[in-house]
């Protein structure tokens, strides 16, 4: 395949270095490779209100792609910039009003057939409800086609917890969108890459509910949220049963903190399979057994 031509003249060139944009790749946000873009043409100048004007974005679209141009080393963010986390979850969404949500509607197509697609699933909504939707759409700037996808992976997840029939509330759809939002899950391929690996990750998820001894019952939420932090540390279900003998000859019981304190010291230390558990402690076996032989030389040597 032929290489592009680009029409631009070198002057208006804008050069990235390779480690840049292997840590761009690496990153994996196209919001963070183009707010990266932006800062460069403008050489790092730039407010919340030039650079949310110059790329159409909310606040707190911003504020996921700074995070994640700051966590792959590649900028460092104002002192005055609120972190992400306290942006997202401190501010009060707006409220829209009956009159603000029919001019939408009117205005705008495409969150008129996202809303009659997702009172399919969902059932009619008051309008307190659409005012949440309307939050997510025009609020932190998801488009409708990822909004879609929010709502269908917050059904799935409601059945999956309660079972056949199941839907999750307006407010929990809210919580999940500011957390997409955290994450820049705001194009249909991102939100495809982080569903398909949350799918992975459930595939695990039986497996760790056997070696704890739970059975094969689905874990509640609380459950959940700690196997899934297991999960993308790294471990496989083999090391987190070790962890998990370890706790009960302790505790005499599982007990998930101490489980947990457990999995993230060894995480800490890069261990996440057996070998690796068992190849670090080998080291001070090794020590005590020399030990051990040196004080049998001594005694012979009595």
């Amino acid at each position: 395949m032929a290489g592009y031509e680009l029409y631009l003249t070198q002057e208006e060139n804008v050069t990235v270095s390779v480690p840049a944009v292997r840590r761009l790749v690496e990153c994996g946000s196209g919001d963070a490779a183009l707010l990266y873009l932006c800062l460069l043409k403008n050489r790092g100048a730039g407010t919340d209100e030039t650079l949310t004007a110059e790329l159409h974005w909310s606040t707190s679209r911003l504020r996921a792609a700074e995070a994640a141009l700051s966590a792959a080393g590649l900028i460092a963010r104002p002192e005055a910039a609120p972190p992400l986390k306290e942006d997202v979850q401190s501010t009060a969404p707006e409220e829209y009003s009956r009159t603000d949500i029919a001019q939408k509607l009117e205005r705008d197509a495409a969150f008129a057939s996202l809303l009659r697609e997702v009172e399919r699933k969902l059932g009619t909504l008051s309008t307190p409800s659409v005012g949440k939707l309307l939050g997510l759409y025009e609020g932190l700037g998801f488009g409708a086609d990822v909004l879609f996808l929010l709502v269908g992976h917050c059904i799935e997840r409601a059945e999956r917890r309660y079972g056949a029939g199941k839907r999750p509330t307006m407010r929990e759809i809210e919580k999940e969108g500011y957390r997409w939002a955290r994450l820049s899950l705001f194009t249909v391929a991102a939100a495809d890459e982080y569903l398909r690996s949350y799918n992975e990750r459930l595939g695990v998820i039986p497996q760790l509910m056997r070696v704890l001894r739970l059975g094969d019952r689905a874990p509640v939420a609380a459950e959940e949220k700690y196997l899934t932090a297991w999960i993308e540390m790294g471990f496989a279900p083999e090391a987190v049963e070790k962890a998990y003998e370890k706790t009960v000859f302790r505790c005499g019981e599982l007990r998930w903190t101490y489980l947990n304190g457990i999995l993230k010291k060894w995480h800490a230390k890069g261990l996440h399979t057996c070998a690796e558990i068992e190849t670090e402690k080998a080291p001070q076996k090794e020590k005590v057994g020399a030990e051990k032989t040196d004080m049998y030389r001594y005694l012979e040597d009595l």
